[in-house]
C-alpha cells in the first residue's frame, strides 16, 4: 500500500523552483568571482548572465512563496520538533529508533525550509538595491556595499542549506522517489513519519 506524500502541483513547483534556483545561482556565481566567470557562457557571456541574474532570482523567488503557501502550515514548529533536535546526533549514529515519532517533516527538515525562506528573502531585499539599471541609483553606496555582503552571505547560507537538504534525501532512501512520483510505502512512512502515518490513514 502506498500513500500521496505529494501532490502534482506541489511536486511540479519544487522542480520549478530547483531549476530556477540553479540558474540564479550558476549566474550569481559567473559573478562571483573571475575564476567562475566561465559558467556565464551557460547563458551567453557576462553581459547575459548579469541581465538574467535578477530575473531568475525574483523567479525563484515568486516559485518558492507558491510553494510556500503550499507547505507551511506542515513546518510550523512544535515542542517534538525541538526534542527531535535534542536527539538528533542519535540520528547521525543510525540509531533511528530513538527519535521521538514526527508528522510530515521532522524538525531538520522544518528548519531547512524556514532557513530557505529567510534566505531568499534576504537575498530578494538586498538584490533590490544593487539593481542596475532599476533601482541601485535610489540607495546609497554604503547601503549597496552592505547590501552585496549580505547577499553572498545568504547565498552562500543557502548553497549549504541545499547540500544538507540534497544529502539528507538521498540518505533517506525514498524520499527522492516521493518527490518525483509524489507517494511513498506506508512502511515508508511510519518509519520515518509515524505521526503524519497515522493522521493520514485516520488512526487517532
Amino acid at each position: 500500500m502506498s500513500i500521496e506524500r505529494y501532490r502534482d502541483r506541489t511536486r511540479i513547483n519544487h522542480w520549478i523552483v530547483v531549476l530556477l534556483f540553479l540558474s540564479a545561482g550558476l549566474t550569481g556565481f559567473s559573478l562571483f568571482h573571475p575564476a567562475l566567470f566561465f559558467l556565464s557562457s551557460l547563458f551567453g557571456g557576462g553581459t547575459w548572465s548579469r541581465i538574467l541574474h535578477p530575473f531568475f532570482g525574483l523567479v525563484t523567488v515568486i516559485g518558492f512563496f507558491f510553494l510556500f503557501m503550499q507547505v507551511w502550515r506542515d513546518n510550523v514548529w512544535n515542542k517534538g520538533d525541538s526534542e527531535w533536535m535534542r536527539k538528533s546526533p542519535l540520528l547521525l549514529r543510525g540509531d533511528e529508533d530513538a527519535m521521538p515519532p514526527v508528522g510530515k517533516y521532522n524538525g531538520a527538515q522544518k528548519a531547512i525550509f524556514w532557513l530557505f525562506a529567510t534566505c531568499l528573502v534576504l537575498l530578494l531585499v538586498t538584490g533590490f538595491t544593487f539593481w542596475r539599471p532599476w533601482f541601485a541609483d535610489a540607495f546609497p553606496i554604503p547601503v549597496r556595499r552592505l547590501a552585496v555582503l549580505i547577499h553572498s552571505a545568504s547565498a552562500f547560507i543557502l548553497i549549504l542549506g541545499l547540500i544538507i537538504h540534497v544529502y539528507a534525501a538521498i540518505w533517506v532512501k525514498g524520499s527522492v522517489q516521493a518527490m518525483t512520483q509524489g507517494r511513498v510505502s506506508e512502511s515508508w512512512a511510519r518509519r520515518h513519519h509515524a505521526l503524519w502515518a497515522k493522521e493520514v490513514s485516520g488512526e487517532k
